[in-house]
């Protein structure tokens, strides 16, 4: 029982982390256009994910019960899979790089099953649905292909509404523009935030979840009082995520957010293309889009790779040059090595406990 809630804990310190580095995902452009002041922006941020992480359930089962094997998972394969992503998301927030949170956390979540079990296997790769060929379970299609498929749909789409908008405006007055845009922005922006919240906090909602189906599972909870069997939680094909724990990870998400994440925002706010709210307001709406998209789908993917990927889009229908292409890359490479470096952290780290028999 005290592992299972240090687990919870742990997850939670996750969550908390999560708010403040992917914070700059939903303010950073609001910010850097000065339509709101930082602590505006991130009171509204909070809001919003708070708001946003309420509604739905999806994505919460899909990392609950459509990735590795639950068989394999222990509370301990658990604590050094989320142990594994805070260690990464703390490294690239000091490095102002916005990397995923999402993907530190399913990379941890695989290296610590396959060095548990000692074997591929346990991963759950590709369960293809017969009735509709474009999608399925498993990690393929909820994680490796949306990490690759959302960041180019907020490209596209950021670089289409903003050509769309320099057609409209193109007559208009740029005091008018910036009027205009900056009202328009606080929308686009609070729609950015709640659909941050409605996929990024349902991933710590499925932990602790599959904590608490682990521990029901190995006979953990069968001890508990009366008043705590809320904490039990059968396994199932379409797990039920407790109100409870929706309402603990929604606050604890608007807290972490709440804190602010400054030197991320820096990133993709200044440093990346200059941005007006036109374009601000363009490279959310964009973002907003495609992450609604994939929610309904229940598909977990990376607010901070779909805001990048939109604002780009938009620097990109300004014109090319107006990329700073080195700190791209930079970007680039926190994308490229955020999965396997937190699957290796979680492996070594399930290595070790095994080596020391504490598994």
């Amino acid at each position: 029982m005290t592992l299972i809630l240090f687990v919870v804990v742990v997850a939670l310190v996750f969550e908390y982390i999560n708010g403040f580095h992917d914070t700059a995902n939903s303010i950073a452009t609001v910010v850097s256009t000065k339509v709101l002041a930082p602590k505006q922006a991130v009171l509204l941020a909070a809001t919003s994910n708070l708001i946003g992480a309420m509604c739905g359930v999806g994505v919460a089962q899909t990392v609950a019960s459509g990735l590795v094997d639950t068989k394999v998972v222990t509370q301990e394969v658990l604590v050094c899979a989320l142990l594994a992503a805070i260690v990464w998301n703390l490294f690239t927030w000091y490095l102002g790089l916005p990397s995923s949170s999402s993907h530190a956390l399913f990379g941890g979540l695989v290296g610590a099953c396959v060095a548990s079990a000692g074997k591929w296997s346990v991963v759950i790769w590709s369960i293809p649905d017969p009735e509709r060929w474009y999608t399925g379970k498993g990690l393929l299609w909820k994680v490796v292909i949306p990490m690759i498929a959302s960041p180019l749909a907020g490209f596209v789409i950021g670089f289409i509404i903003m050509g769309f908008l320099y057609f409209l405006l193109r007559k208009w007055k740029p005091r008018w523009v910036n009027v205009v845009f900056g009202k328009m922005q606080l929308l686009s922006a609070a729609s950015m935030g709640f659909m941050h919240g409605t996929n990024d906090a349902q991933k710590t909602m499925g932990i602790v979840a599959l904590a608490l189906v682990a521990g029901t599972a190995a006979g953990d909870l069968d001890d508990l009082p009366s008043w705590l069997q809320f904490l039990r939680i059968e396994a199932a094909a379409e797990l039920a995520i407790p109100l409870w724990i929706k309402v603990l990870c929604a606050v604890v998400m608007a807290a972490g957010t709440a804190a602010g994440g400054w030197r991320i925002i820096k990133t993709l706010g200044h440093k990346m293309v200059r941005l007006h709210p036109v374009h601000g307001f363009a490279a959310e709406t964009s973002s907003a889009i495609v992450i609604g998209l994939m929610t309904w789908a229940k598909i977990p993917v990376s607010t901070t790779h779909n805001i990048s990927a939109a604002i780009m889009g938009v620097g990109a229908a300004k014109r090319l040059g107006a990329l700073r292409w080195t700190v791209v890359e930079r970007m680039a490479w926190a994308w490229v090595l955020t999965m396997p470096v937190s699957g290796a952290i979680a492996f070594a780290a399930v290595w070790s406990l095994q080596q020391l028999q504490l598994m």
